[in-house]
C-alpha cells in the first residue's frame, strides 16, 4: 500500500499543501521556479508550510554555493547529467571503501579502497573531495551529489571533526584525509554541491546497496 504523502507547494499557480500528487503537480507544471516539497504527516506539512521553504530545501548546498536559486528551480528530481558519490563501511571503525558514479547511468568513474579502519563520514568526506577534483581536472562543468550531512559540513568548513584515532591499519587513511584537506585549501572550484534527497530520490546512485 503506498504510504499518504502531503505536498507543500512554497511557490507555485496556488501555494498550499495539498494531500494529493495529482493536484499538487497542476500547481507546479510549466510553472517557472516552482519551489515544492513532499512530507510524511499533514503536521510536518502545514507547519513548513508557514515557515521558510529554504529551512527544508538542500539548505546544505546553499550555504556551499550562492546560486542557490539555480538549485530550487529543480527541486522535485534529481539533475541526471551529475555525478554522485557515497561510501560502504563494514563496521564502525570497519573495513571503508568509495566511489563515484554518473548519475544519469550508474556507471562508475571512481572507486578507492578497501581501507582498514575507517568510518562512513570520512569515505563519504573523501569522496565528495575526490568528486570535486575529477570533476575540476575533467574541466567538467557538472554538480555533484552527496546524501552526507557530515561530508557536505566537512567540505564547507575544509577540515573534518571525525573522533577515529590513528593507528598503524589506518595511517594511509587519514594521509588521504590531509591531502583532501589540503586540495580543499588549495584550490578553486566552480562545481555545484547538492544534498541528495533520499526521501523523495530513493538511494543515492552510488549506494553500494549494503543496507
Amino acid at each position: 500500500m503506498t504510504k499518504q504523502k502531503y505536498y507543500v507547494v512554497w511557490k507555485g499557480l496556488k501555494p498550499g499543501v495539498y494531500d494529493n500528487w495529482a493536484i499538487c503537480e497542476k500547481q507546479i507544471k510549466g510553472f517557472e521556479g516552482a519551489i515544492f516539497k513532499s512530507f510524511l504527516t499533514k503536521t510536518q506539512a502545514e507547519k513548513a508550510f508557514k515557515d521558510d521553504f529554504k529551512n527544508y530545501i538542500n539548505r546544505e548546498f546553499r550555504s556551499l554555493d550562492k546560486a542557490s536559486s539555480k538549485l530550487i528551480s529543480s527541486v522535485g528530481k534529481p539533475i541526471l547529467e551529475s555525478i554522485a558519490v557515497d561510501a560502504a563501511c563494514s563496521g564502525n571503525p570497519g573495513v571503508m571503501e568509495y566511489r563515484g558514479v554518473y548519475t544519469k547511468t550508474g556507471e562508475e568513474i571512481f572507486h578507492q579502497g578497501t581501507f582498514k579502519q575507517g568510518t562512513n563520514n570520512i569515505g563519504e568526506f573523501l569522496a565528495l573531495v575526490h568528486g570535486l577534483a575529477y570533476l575540476k581536472q575533467k574541466n567538467l562543468d557538472l554538480p555533484v551529489y552527496s546524501d552526507s550531512v557530515s561530508a557536505l559540513s566537512w567540505v564547507r568548513n575544509k577540515k573534518t571533526k571525525t573522533t577515529l584515532v590513528q593507528t598503524e591499519k589506518n595511517k594511509e587513511l587519514f594521509q588521504l584525509l590531509e591531502r583532501a584537506i589540503k586540495w580543499l585549501n588549495e584550490n578553486k572550484y566552480k562545481t555545484k554541491i547538492i544534498k541528495w534527497d533520499t526521501e523523495n530520490w530513493g538511494e543515492i546512485p552510488a549506494d553500494f546497496g549494503r543496507k
